[in-house]
């Protein structure tokens, strides 16, 4: 586009050549540039040169035209809080909270592996790694016997998740018998009995600071937990699949429970399009937010998956109307409600002021680029009901997640 130089470039023009900037690759998903698009149009618009125009609800960040001096400019400058508000960045004051724990968890994670044991340290501490590792042995299930689940759940072209039950078992099966074996051998190389390998000697320094092995986490579940909140959680993982293969597919899933989520969530709109005779790839999610406790349905809707344990992250839910609402202070987390994954094609999606929330498998809301374009750690987006504007919840930062980080 050519303009004259006495042509002013057109603000949201402006914004797009910004916006949509790779910068060295750094701002590639579109997550990313859906957020610097809605900061951008808080500075890229017209109203800027109006007298008091705020860049903050409170107005503290504004502009001013009366700022004619470079004085007067410094002094404006000057009396802004040195470290930038939460506000400063259309956050919440939650966020404050938020920034301090990672700070204080990064910090205390460094004196960890600074003083951390070694294979060769003190009696003490190879007591206590020997300790965990028999408890947790004495935990640890056995494998699922893929034999017996894949004749009870076989291969059914109009239940696709007979499929996701089976090959989530399997996903399970290998990391079990890598904690399992890892665990054996440690407590085997601390009685002398075996040489102390480098991985063991990985995992033994874990747990020595009560982190996850590296040996664990290449073949695990993303999980930002310490060592004992992502053995419970693995625990917990195993006894939803133990009782689905019991007792049946749940009326609600545990959508934190699965290894793999895209292979369930697929499954459920592929028996919509057997059942139907509808092109997959003519079908989406469609969604229905229906109570925080699960608990209430006692059967399965007739299309679609009811799914629970999702957590929400910089805002709240109100269980009354429906609809995002702000966080209360303090309180970076709340449980978000049952949804009702309701399979449809696209064209027939209900409309209703909306935001579209990323769903994350961890707070970290990163992971390595899969074929799909997305993240590893990206589940889906999810439009939520709401009655304040798009860019209000994407300032904010709002998420859903499936694990907290403790």
């Amino acid at each position: 586009m050519y303009i004259d130089d006495n042509e002013a470039i057109p603000y949201d023009a402006l914004k797009y050549a910004t916006g949509e900037c790779n910068y060295g690759g750094r701002v590639t998903d579109d997550k990313d540039r859906r957020l610097l698009n809605t900061i951008l149009d808080l500075l890229y618009t017209p109203e800027i040169n109006e007298e008091g125009y705020k860049f903050t609800a409170s107005g503290l960040y504004h502009s001013d035209s009366t700022l004619g001096t470079r004085e007067e400019t410094i002094n404006y400058i000057n009396d802004l809080p040195i470290v930038a508000l939460p506000e400063a960045f259309g956050l919440h004051g939650n966020a404050d909270i938020s920034k301090d724990n990672s700070a204080t968890n990064k910090f205390n994670e460094t004196i960890l592996m600074t003083a951390g044991g070694s294979g060769g340290g003190g009696g003490g501490v190879e007591d206590t790694v020997a300790g965990i590792a028999k408890e947790f042995i004495e935990k640890l299930p056995a494998n699922f016997d893929l034999d017996r689940a894949e004749g009870k759940y076989p291969v059914d072209y109009y239940e696709s998740m007979n499929t996701v039950l089976c090959q989530e078992m399997l996903r399970y099966n290998r990391l079990l018998s890598i904690i399992r074996g890892s665990l054996i051998n440690l407590e085997k190389a601390i009685a002398g009995l075996i040489v102390m390998s480098g991985e063991l000697e990985g995992a033994f320094n874990s747990f020595a600071i009560g982190q996850v092995p590296a040996l664990w986490k290449g073949k695990s579940f993303p999980c930002l937990k310490p060592l004992t909140g992502y053995f419970a959680e693995l625990l917990e993982r195993l006894n939803m699949l133990q009782t689905w293969y019991e007792e049946g597919p749940p009326p609600t899933f545990w959508i934190s429970g699965f290894f793999f989520t895209p292979s369930f969530t697929t499954a459920s709109t592929q028996n919509y399009a057997r059942k139907n005779k509808i092109p997959i790839d003519t079908l989406g999610f469609d969604f229905e937010f229906l109570d925080v406790d699960h608990e209430l349905y006692k059967e399965k809707p007739d299309d679609g998956i009811y799914i629970y344990g999702f957590f929400i992250e910089g805002c709240a839910w109100s269980n009354d109307d429906k609809v995002l609402i702000e966080s209360q202070p303090k309180v970076l987390f709340v449980d978000a409600p049952t949804i009702w994954l309701k399979p449809k094609v696209t064209e027939e999606f209900a409309e209703y002021p909306h935001y579209e929330v990323p769903c994350y498998r961890t707070a970290d809301r990163r992971g390595v680029l899969a074929t799909t374009g997305h993240s590893t750690n990206f589940l889906m987006m999810i439009r939520v009901p709401s009655d304040k504007p798009s860019y209000h919840w994407t300032l904010r930062g709002v998420c859903f997640l499936t694990s907290l980080p403790e």
